[in-house]
């Protein structure tokens, strides 16, 4: 018989690319992955991992039973959800990874509840951009995920991943209040062609995002200064080094001289999704995460 908690270990492997990366994902030591990794050849009569170097590599065999006991694993992981939901607990570990303004303005409200509600559910948190945390619920090494997704820039979701609509977010136009445009009621990316911006970095989904909205322009916005977090586009606004694009979700108050108004032509608007494996699909503790985010989210819009 195939040893579960070896065949975790092997998947983790092939997942993090070293025994020490699925050790530290796993919470076990190299050592006792590897013990787990012999074990498993012991049991299949196969050799399941090459060493090349100081790292090591699947063999095929190796590569075949990671492949199909991934349908196991999952197999189990639904068969674990449907018991405690013919059971009606709301219990174990759950692991979840959110992009920063959603631990703020979702998650960090709405988790004391939940527990104080659930005693036996344990929640560990980890902030993680979105497309990190598609691949980690994706890969079994996180169970629910909150992502966003801008406008006309979907974030790609494999297919055994399940997507629950959480929020909606509309960003804004954060300028100071002696603004030539302070007193506008909505601004367009037409008004703003020769602003100086303050933006996350290249490559992040914001920054993708507001390109995008000088799309028909012929133009791109003007980049004056990069921050990663909105916190430090609000102060930099504020002393007057540029104007910032920003969510209102986990946003802290603007204070004194600054304001915040609509954007349309497009409206930079971005979907607040929660992710599951579809194998978690029946576990009352996911459900009432779930719902606790949904709760929360309905608080902070109202």
């Amino acid at each position: 018989m195939i040893d579960l908690e070896a065949l975790q270990a092997l998947h983790a492997v092939d997942t993090h690319g070293s025994v020490v990366g699925a050790a530290a994902a796993l919470g076990f030591t190299p050592s006792a992955v590897s013990q787990q990794i012999k074990r498993l050849e012991r049991q299949t009569g196969v050799p399941l991992l090459d060493r090349i170097g100081r790292g090591v590599m699947l063999t095929g065999h190796g590569r075949h039973l990671v492949d199909q006991g991934s349908r196991v694993l999952a197999d189990l992981e639904e068969l674990q959800a449907g018991l405690h939901r013919q059971a009606g607990t709301v219990a174990g570990h759950l692991r979840m990874a959110a992009f920063s303004t959603a631990m703020r303005g979702l998650i960090a409200p709405a988790l004391p509840r939940l527990l104080a509600a659930h005693p036996a559910l344990e929640v560990s948190l980890a902030e993680r951009e979105p497309w990190e945390t598609v691949e980690l619920v994706a890969t079994g090494q996180t169970d629910i995920g909150v992502v966003h997704s801008w406008g006309d820039l979907p974030l790609a979701v494999p297919a055994h991943v399940t997507r629950t609509p959480v929020a909606v977010d509309l960003a804004q136009v954060i300028l100071r209040d002696d603004h030539r445009l302070a007193e506008r009621d909505v601004l367009t990316p037409r008004d703003l062609l020769d602003e100086g911006w303050i933006a996350t970095p290249a490559g992040t989904i914001c920054r993708q995002w507001l390109t995008r909205m000088y799309d028909g322009t012929g133009r791109l916005p003007r980049i004056a200064h990069v921050a990663m977090e909105f916190e430090s586009h609000l102060a930099l606004v504020r002393t007057g080094l540029g104007i910032a694009l920003v969510p209102q979700l986990g946003r802290a108050p603007l204070g004194e001289r600054l304001v915040a108004i609509p954007a349309a032509e497009p409206v930079p608007r971005r979907d607040i999704v929660a992710l599951h494996r579809g194998s978690m699909a029946q576990s009352p503790a996911v459900a009432a995460v779930l719902a606790a985010l949904a709760e929360t989210a309905t608080v902070t819009a109202g």
